[in-house]
């Protein structure tokens, strides 16, 4: 209970730029955590799709590979949909490496939206924290100039300290947030080479399974 009420004078003796930069931390921490939800189905979702296409691109089997991507919207499905549409109607694999070039600059973006709010709202924060010291600092040097000489070290000391938590507030709301937003751009980078990986080995089964047919 002590440390509840820690915490809370903690907060209030800060100043009023404690409240934006707890709203900083509201609206980053919503959306780092919407973020993180998308992008774990995401990859929970393609894996799941191309566990079942794999075996379908294995055999050469194109039209129940594009049955199965068809009907299902996964984002590596939307990816295979694209190459495997134009790989019905052209043989040539610079033509089917466009279409998924295509569909990858369209997917990307979804992926990435959003997440560089996290970083901001990091930086934003750690701003806001110092922009509060400083001002609280103005405040204070202003109120100890009119001080009783007597007073003044002791309301100096006082009144710095409690400039300080808005930078210390700042500084614990800024962490995270910045960590939060590595984590993000990594999981978005591992997605992102997935992509990219299953559509090299889809292009690499078209192509083999062209070459054989012209050769036969």
């Amino acid at each position: 209970m002590d440390f509840a009420y820690s915490i809370v004078g903690f907060f209030v003796t800060g100043g009023p730029f404690m409240y934006p930069i707890l709203l900083v931390f509201a609206v980053g921490a919503a959306i780092a955590i919407e973020r993180y939800v998308t992008l774990t189905q995401v990859r929970s979702k393609n894996q799941s799709a191309w566990s079942e296409v794999l075996p379908a691109l294995s055999d050469g089997d194109f039209d129940s590979a594009r049955e199965i991507v068809g009907s299902d919207d996964a984002t590596i499905s939307q990816l295979l949909s694209m190459g495997l549409a134009r790989q019905g109607a052209v043989r040539r694999r610079e033509d089917i490496e466009i279409a998924m070039e295509e569909s990858m600059m369209e997917i990307i973006p979804q992926l990435e939206k959003r997440t560089p709010y996290v970083g901001l709202a990091s930086s934003i924060a750690t701003l806001l924290g110092l922009l509060g010291t400083i001002m609280g600092l103005i405040s204070a040097f202003t109120a100890v100039a009119n001080a009783n000489p007597a007073e003044k070290a002791d309301l100096l000391s006082a009144s710095i300290s409690v400039a300080m938590n808005t930078t210390a507030f700042g500084l614990m709301v800024a962490i995270p947030l910045l960590v939060t937003s590595s984590v993000l751009t990594a999981k978005t980078g591992e997605i992102i080479d997935s992509l990219e990986m299953a559509s090299v080995k889809a292009l690499n089964v078209i192509s083999a399974r062209a070459k054989q047919q012209v050769e036969a």
